[in-house]
């Protein structure tokens, strides 16, 4: 899938309206302490190390690694560095931190769903709690027109989706398959592959990646 490229250079363009989102209120304690956890997973569902996450945050390896591991509670500040680094708004870790705590790591509620939009007009909503584990779970809607490039791309890892309404045409390894709602599929993402939504409507996709590559 599109968001499983390794690199972020490598990434769509997220809108202008995500990447400038006003201050948030400062979470609570209680919230702040899971953070390390949702930016450690985030970090390597994007491929990258805490050497280049540091780089492209201006933050040190050794600041980083605390917060990770939770035993430093990050500022509004540094939550910004990382979020833009991660290409995400600070908006994603404070979204993760207003679900119950005995909710957090297991339901992710309509209402919750942390999203990405891209400058296509494709929009992913993170249906899974975490990116810490094996599965990642995803919502995709692709307006008409829309695709993830004229290259196909490979990356680690297996996928599988189901269209819930709309069209998906689907290129695998060479090969081109239109699907319709209800129509399932499923891949190994070391095969080159892309995809586009050739209908009048918008097209929604439940995606599953593994390993997590949001």
């Amino acid at each position: 899938m599109r968001k499983s490229l390794p690199a972020l250079a490598q990434m769509p363009e997220i809108t202008r309206e995500r990447m400038r989102p006003g201050p948030p209120a400062a979470p609570e304690t209680g919230d702040v302490r899971h953070l390390g956890r949702e930016i450690r997973g985030l970090r390597k569902a994007r491929g990258l190390t805490l050497a280049v996450l540091a780089a492209q945050s201006g933050l040190s390896v050794g600041y980083l690694s605390l917060l990770e591991r939770d035993l430093a509670t990050p500022s509004i500040n540094a939550l910004y560095a990382i979020s833009r680094a991660l290409g995400v708004t600070v908006s994603w870790f404070f979204d993760a931190g207003a679900a119950p705590a005995d909710e957090r790591e297991l339901i992710v509620r309509r209402g919750r769903r942390r999203r990405l939009d891209y400058s296509a007009g494709i929009v992913d909503e993170l249906l899974s709690p975490t990116l810490t584990g094996a599965l990642e779970l995803l919502a995709s809607r692709f307006p008409p027109g829309a695709s993830s490039g004229e290259e196909p791309y490979t990356h680690a890892g297996e996928e599988a989706g189901v269209v819930i309404r709309g069209r998906l045409e689907l290129w695998v390894d060479g090969k081109v398959f239109l699907l319709e709602a209800g129509d399932s599929f499923g891949f190994a993402s070391a095969l080159p592959h892309r995809y586009r939504n050739p209908g009048g409507e918008e097209a929604e996709v439940i995606w599953a990646i593994t390993p997590p590559s949001f």
